[in-house]
């Protein structure tokens, strides 16, 4: 091989060059000469030959495969080429355009006869070998290896560096950081030959933002009703409470004066706007998508006042200093319209009558985009006419809303409707479930086989397997598939398994003391599996049932524990839970078994209960009933449990009955529903029958079989307010009354107020501790029988929260929350002032995590003091586990 016959370079001057040799008769005396060993080899231009491939090599490559090369140069044995000629050339322009070479070269190895043999020589671009990111913090290092995305062996091009740094600055300009400067050096990797390292340099600064949003051309909606409609471009925060004091001063002196006392509002909110800005859970960051977002956002808020031609006609976005900006927005308002005639074509399932009620427009009224589209589609808060139709099997029903006329500024509608065929559910399909048995969805399902396709049957069906908490109630998905030839649908349910096992391990403070607590609940259990050495893995699991087990301790001197188990199917076809419990606790003095000053204190209970969802007023109701049996045996205990000598039994036999409706639409995290119930627990009335009497009976006897009625009521809703900040509103009461005037109202089943409702000791005589943040532990008990608290017979308690989500992560579940509360409790009926409360105001955090339940830790301020308690009130913190604070 003697010399290059054409490059990269190069090929298009020889190009160009031979082209001017031919055309200025030259071409009979351009000769080029290639040297070929001891022969030289003349080639004419201006007369081409036609030479037969022979071979192809390559050369200089390391990372690529020779035969990929030649096979897209287009230089193939065999393949016939004019030497001098475009082949080369082009051979050349498409390896070059691969973008993996510094330089390619094709040169002439030999000629023999009319054969030639070529060789391709090739300089591959530095391929990567490693990188690095200086600048940011680690959390940021992460994120941009996630979005740039190189790895080892890229080949590193002008492109990649481009493209790279075009990522970055996406990144950072989606936070808000439009002046973050990035900076990409190259350096060789001395220990691999042709390696480069990359070292990227990233200065974020401060976040850019929004100093003001300027909207002109608005005269019938308000600036601040257009700055509203925009909900996450927002202007930057300012708290100036002192800035043009005077001014409002004077303005408020002049209103006096005048006579213009209304105008003193109108004052006074003037200068709150011009002042006070607050900006909590909204940023005023820019992020051009979101702002984009809410242009569209701004014209929606006009369609919905009417002004339907209303639209932006130009905006700018100009930096007011280094790290804000300014935006300008000019609107064209157009007319407001109204809604003239609406008239119905096509339907025939639905009467003209029925469908309007349902669509809720009437003649004279504002035009509404919103509100049509929403009321002929998908309203959440009610009824639309979408969901009469896909309700009763309709699937492949359509509407169409068409403007037939406008005048003035009045509209004419013309809603066409097309109501197809009815449609049949064909095959109900799951997918996703590895642990959970079949059986366990299959009769949460709403949709069978058969039955006519129904809308909201699908979104049942989604919110009762969410409220089984095996699956991850954000990824619950569904997939309709219509079969128009046979008039069928296939209902596909996606699933995805999440942890529902519970482990328990807290430390309480209650009476003096620690108590340790260590609990175990197993979700999904399998008894029938429970004899089945393979299905311990680590238990036997995926039947739906339940079993907990719990212990409680604070060392000799007290143990606890207890087991229940839950088949919420009992008889495997109709929803009718079943539950049986068993606890036992001890309390001793902790003196030894011998000494006669030794005391105990032995409780055993145990409960059966059956629940039973019901059809009627909704089946979002259930009717809860069951029995308890209670027995507390004494000896020598007389020092906490102050009823009595502190010997002898008493006994608790009760019936309980509960009806409670919960229509929530997630178990960790509503965000919309309700969860309502009341339920009463009475014991027989033992002293009107037995004719005994009793003012002269001694403790002991009195209370031998506890008697008493127990109501409670309690209400919980929750609703959206913006997205996924959720306001929660709960309320509780609680009265505990008797049978006898000459017993009086049983020192058992009381109720203890104030603190977290972890004290321990819940299951003492039948008490029941009610969390009030702000507040120690049972400080808002009164106090009575005999010098000890002995707890009220009435409590009420009212919250209201609301709530912001920083994760819904199946696998952690993390939510914010600011709250007000309030409560008190009583001893007496005739005491009972349901707004008499004690209030309280804070913060906290929620963490649900599957293997431990939901935990909690709260800062609460308890604003009024208590009587003789100077140190029940003020800041506290408070933990809480699995909603004991609710």
């Amino acid at each position: 091989m003697q010399r290059i016959f054409i490059t990269h370079n190069n090929y298009k001057t020889i190009v160009f060059i031979a082209f001017i040799l031919m055309i200025s008769g030259w071409g009979g005396q351009a000769n080029a000469q290639i040297n070929l060993g001891k022969q030289i080899q003349e080639l004419d231009y201006s007369r081409p030959q036609k030479y037969e491939i022979g071979g192809v090599k390559v050369e200089g490559i390391e990372f690529l495969d020779e035969k990929a090369l030649v096979m897209i140069s287009g230089l193939q044995v065999g393949n016939t080429i004019n030497v001098p000629g475009d082949d080369v050339a082009k051979a050349l322009k498409k390896l070059w355009n691969q973008g993996l070479f510094e330089n390619i070269s094709i040169n002439i190895e030999k000629i023999e006869n009319s054969r030639i043999f070529l060789v391709i020589q090739l300089q591959e671009r530095a391929r990567l070998t490693g990188f690095s990111i200086n600048g940011v913090k680690k959390g940021d290092v992460d994120n941009i290896r996630e979005k740039i995305k190189l790895v080892s062996g890229d080949v590193v091009t002008e492109n990649l560096i481009i493209r790279t740094k075009q990522k970055i600055h996406r990144y950072f300009d989606e936070k808000g950081f439009l002046n973050a400067e990035v900076d990409i050096e190259k350096k060789a990797d001395p220990t691999k030959p042709n390696g480069v390292i990359l070292t990227i340099n990233i200065k974020k600064y401060s976040k850019v933002r929004i100093a003001a949003i300027n909207i002109y051309g608005n005269e019938e909606v308000s600036t601040d009703k257009l700055k509203g409609s925009m909900k996450e471009t927002k202007e930057v925060g300012y708290v100036k409470p002192l800035y043009n004091m005077e001014k409002l001063a004077w303005n408020i002196v002049k209103d006096l004066a005048t006579l213009q006392i209304p105008k003193i509002q109108d004052d006074a909110e003037q200068y709150y706007k011009d002042n006070i800005r607050l900006r909590i859970f909204k940023s005023s960051k820019y992020i051009e998508k979101n702002y984009e977002d809410d242009k569209a956002n701004i014209i929606a808020k006009y369609n919905k006042l009417g002004y339907r031609d209303a639209k932006i006609v130009v905006d700018s976005i100009y930096r007011a200093s280094n790290n804000k900006i300014d935006i300008d927005i000019n609107v064209e308002e157009g007319n407001k319209y109204y809604f003239r005639n609406v008239k119905w074509v096509g339907n025939t399932v639905y009467s003209n009558i029925d469908l309007s009620n349902v669509l809720q427009i009437k003649k004279g009224d504002v035009y509404n985009k919103e509100l049509l589209e929403t009321n002929l589609q998908f309203n959440q808060n009610g009824p639309d006419v979408s969901s009469l139709y896909l309700d009763n099997g309709y699937l492949f029903f359509s509407v169409d809303p068409v403007e037939v006329s406008v005048m003035n500024d009045s509209i004419d509608l013309e809603i066409r409707i097309r109501e197809g065929d009815q449609a049949t559910v064909k095959n109900v399909i799951v997918k996703g479930n590895t642990r959970t048995n079949d059986h366990v969805i299959i009769r949460e399902l709403r949709t069978r086989p058969g039955q006519l396709f129904s809308r909201s049957a699908i979104i049942r069906t989604q919110r009762e397997l969410a409220q089984l908490q095996y699956f991850d109630a954000e990824k619950l998905g569904v997939d309709v598939k219509p079969n128009p030839l046979d008039g069928t649908v296939d209902i596909e349910y996606v699933v995805e398994e999440t942890s529902s096992d519970q482990i328990e391990l807290s430390g309480g403070w209650g009476y003096g003391r620690i108590i340790g607590t260590l609990g175990l609940s197993f979700n999904n259990f399998s008894l029938r599996n429970f004899l089945k050495k393979d299905a311990w893995r680590p238990i036997p699991s995926g039947d739906g049932q339940k079993l907990s087990l719990r212990f409680q301790t604070y060392g000799s001197g007290y143990m606890s524990y207890s087991v229940s188990f839950t088949e919420p199917w009992l008889g495997g076809k109709k929803p009718n839970a079943f539950s049986v419990s068993y606890y036992h606790s001890k309390y001793t003095n902790q003196l030894e078994r011998n000494d006669p000053r030794y005391g105990e204190f032995l409780i055993d209970g145990f409960t059966v209960g059956l629940g039973k969802r019901l059809t009627w007023p909704d089946d979002f109701f259930q009717l809860y009933q069951g029995v308890k049996l209670q027995r507390y045996k004494l000896h020598n205990y007389g020092s906490v449990f102050s009823v009595g000598d502190g010997n002898g039994s008493f006994h608790n036999f009760a019936y309980n009955i509960a009806l409670s409706r919960n229509s929530l639409d997630a178990p960790i995290y509503p965000r919309n529903g309700s969860d309502v119930g009341v339920s009463l627990e009475l014991t027989p009335p033992y002293s009107l029958i037995n004719g005994k009497d009793y003012t002269t009976m001694s403790e002991n006897d009195k209370y031998k079989w506890v008697e008493y009625h127990k109501w409670k009521i309690r209400a919980a809703w929750y609703s959206s307010v913006v997205g996924d900040l959720v306001l929660s509103t709960r309320v509780k009461f609680g009265f505990l009354g008797s049978y006898n005037s000459d017993i009086g109202v049983t020192p058992f089943e009381r109720y203890y107020l104030g603190g977290d409702g972890l004290s321990g000791y819940n299951n003492m005589d039948g008490r029941e501790l009610i969390s009030l943040r702000g507040y120690g532990n049972e400080t808002l008990t009164p106090e009575y029988y005999k010098n000890t608290n002995l707890g009220g017979t009435i409590y009420d308690k009212f919250t209201m929260e609301l709530r912001y989500p920083v994760s819904l992560n199946p696998s952690a579940t993390i939510y914010f929350m600011g709250f007000l509360e309030a409560g008190n409790s009583w001893l007496k009926f005739e005491d009972f002032k349901p707004f008499q409360v004690y209030k309280s105001g804070g913060f906290g955090v929620r963490v649900f995590l599957p293997m431990f339940g939901l935990l909690g830790l709260d800062w609460a301020y308890g604003f009024d003091d208590v009587p003789g308690l100077p140190n029940a009130n003020g800041g506290q913190f408070h933990f809480s586990i699995n909603q004991s604070i609710d």
